[in-house]
């Protein structure tokens, strides 16, 4: 008995941690916490019909020293997320920069972007999806983009409304701007 089948896409989903938790903040401000979010619910509504593969989440440890509290809460964050069947949390630098003129400093996420498009363009080359979902709003993913398109794979751009790039998702074949009405569906009651 020969006959002939549909086979399901395979999806696997790509998620600049830091473009995602600053695009909930200033949607939803300090009133929903990520903790509450279901990164599963998420994927899975991105997903719809197709299989997931993996979930790639990119992001940086806090600095410990600069705030325990904020840092013992990530820990947890971090911790559940890799709990998530399928789901790869890739860990980034995040290195510590002086402002010049003063004793101040910030922190700048580092190597997020170039582990994202590695994973992208890696992930097309060994045919491990049909369908990659970019969750960013960063243009920088543009030349990721096209190496997965010649691939023969689609892709399609998450992004918020407020951070971003029209030439990502002028590159991509399909586009889906994030809003509350969406991700309302994606946090846990509690």
């Amino acid at each position: 008995m020969g006959g002939h089948f549909s086979k399901m896409e395979k999806t696997s989903i790509f998620i600049d941690g830091n473009n995602f938790y600053h695009g909930l903040r200033y949607l939803y401000g300090k009133d929903k916490s990520l903790k509450n979010f279901s990164f599963e619910h998420f994927a899975k509504f991105l997903a719809g019909d197709k299989e997931i593969i993996d979930i790639f989440y990119y992001n940086a440890q806090l600095d410990k020293l600069k705030n325990p509290e904020k840092f013992q809460s990530q820990k947890e964050f971090f911790s559940n997320l890799k709990k998530i069947p399928k789901f790869r949390l890739i860990l980034c630098k995040l290195l510590k920069r002086k402002i010049k003129g003063t004793k101040k400093y910030y922190y700048v996420l580092k190597e997020d972007d170039i582990h994202m498009a590695v994973d992208m363009v890696e992930g097309a080359s060994d045919n491990k999806f049909d369908v990659a979902l970019v969750v960013s709003g960063d243009g920088d993913f543009v030349p990721a983009v096209k190496a997965v398109q010649r691939k023969m794979k689609r892709v399609k751009n998450i992004y918020f409304k407020k951070s971003s790039s029209r030439n990502l998702k002028q590159h991509c074949d399909e586009s889906l701007e994030l809003n509350k009405e969406f991700l309302d569906r994606c946090f846990n009651k509690n």
